[in-house]
């Protein structure tokens, strides 16, 4: 709070200063009166203007560069300020014979070539992160106990499975998800052509990946990334994804049982989106009572199935003439399997 007042106080001291002497500049275009009234006029505008726009053209943007230089791992900022440094000190010995051409040439190529290569050399330094983390495992192995996350380097890769499953985005707007999410590109090449699909079904559900990845990408609270890799010659999506997360040290978020497994067996992480709504569902115990709504007929004869509002199915026996109406029942057992968990209910009155 005390930050914010002083930014007003220097914005509004800047901004009342700025618009005296526009005050002044305009007022040598003024005659009379009016030739007064400008300087003061604008420094009084210019005060609550100050005050009002100062923290979102100083604080906000400080607090962005802050949250996302923290963001990035030690081993690449590291590995970008030496690929800048080596690029300032070859452009400057390039720069030097430059200068004695004179006139523009003389200050305006120096600058050129200094841009230049200093860019290059940090984007280079960036690209090259991953080794200097393996020179330097310090840098990396800090960062991780001092900030805990999802993944065993800080980055989740996202299956196909869990960007049409949609869940994903809700989960990140609780602001559970502390990593980086990482979208191989081969993983948007097959979102895409399930968007492009001709079955209608496969379409719509390419189509909601694609919106999930927009609400993502719009979304504060996640950061978002798209690696640039592409499938193996002879891979398919999930192996690769299986290999890219063995390669980088990463876990990965899905919903497909089968990738589940698989990802497992080679030693990956795995966030299953499925397993974490499983896991979060009420718990009951056999010989509590509750109240539900059952609303069509069990596999059994006289069963009636309801369900409560985290989707879980409640059989409730001899329920089939409660259809479409509320009954209060008794939890005789609950059965937990691999799609989820079954609650087996009869009913109070027997």
């Amino acid at each position: 709070m005390f930050e914010i007042w002083t930014v007003r106080v220097l914005g509004a001291g800047g901004f009342g200063v700025l618009g005296w002497r526009m005050g002044r500049v305009v007022s040598e275009f003024s005659t009379g009166q009016e030739r007064l009234l400008w300087p003061w006029g604008l420094l009084l505008a210019g005060l609550p203007l100050g005050a009002l726009v100062a923290p979102y053209l100083t604080l906000k943007p400080l607090h962005r560069i802050i949250d996302y230089t923290n963001s990035i791992p030690g081993s690449t900022l590291v590995a970008g300020i030496l690929g800048l440094l080596v690029g300032l000190i070859v452009a400057s010995l390039i720069a030097i014979p430059l200068y004695t051409l004179g006139g523009w040439f003389g200050w305006g190529l120096p600058f050129i070539v200094t841009l230049t290569l200093g860019m290059t050399g940090l984007w280079l330094g960036v690209q090259r992160g991953r080794d200097m983390r393996a020179i330097f495992p310090a840098l990396e192995s800090k960062r991780t106990q001092e900030t805990p996350q999802f993944g065993r380097n800080g980055s989740i890769l996202v299956d196909t499975s869990a960007i049409i499953d949609g869940r994903i985005a809700d989960l990140t707007s609780t602001g559970f998800v502390e990593g980086t999410l990482v979208v191989p590109r081969f993983v948007l090449d097959e979102l895409r052509h399930i968007a492009d699909s001709s079955d209608p079904l496969r379409r719509n559900r390419g189509r909601r990946g694609l919106e999930v990845l927009g609400k993502l990408r719009g979304d504060d609270k996640v950061s978002l990334e798209v690696l640039d890799v592409g499938v193996d010659a002879g891979d398919e999506v999930d192996s690769q994804l299986v290999k890219l997360a063995r390669s980088m040290k990463s876990s990965i978020l899905t919903t497909d049982y089968n990738l589940n497994r698989v990802a497992e067996l080679q030693g990956v992480q795995v966030l299953n989106v499925n397993e974490l709504a499983n896991a979060l569902k009420s718990v009951v115990l056999p010989g509590e009572e509750m109240r539900v709504n059952i609303v069509q007929e069990g596999k059994e004869a006289g069963q009636g199935v309801a369900y409560l509002d985290d989707g879980t199915m409640v059989v409730v026996e001899g329920g089939r003439r409660y259809i479409n109406a509320y009954h209060d029942v008794v939890i005789t057992r609950v059965l937990q399997t691999a799609a989820g968990r079954i609650i087996f209910a009869q009913s109070r009155n027997g």
